[in-house]
């Protein structure tokens, strides 16, 4: 005899409930500072070597 329906949408709901949730190492947010802070750095570096082709 098979389970009625409600047994059955019960127990997957019950199993969706159940999700491995990885937790991330930091906030989202600073995934978006730490990396326009590399973007800004190596603005900074390429600013600092213009114009160095016509100085020799």
């Amino acid at each position: 005899m098979s389970a009625p329906l409600e047994d059955v949408v019960s127990s997957a709901v019950l199993a969706a409930e159940a999700e491995i949730v990885n937790q991330l190492p930091m906030e989202p947010i600073a995934y978006g500072v730490v990396t326009f802070c590399i973007l800004v750095a190596g603005l900074v570096v390429t600013y600092a070597f213009r114009n160095t082709a016509s100085r020799h």
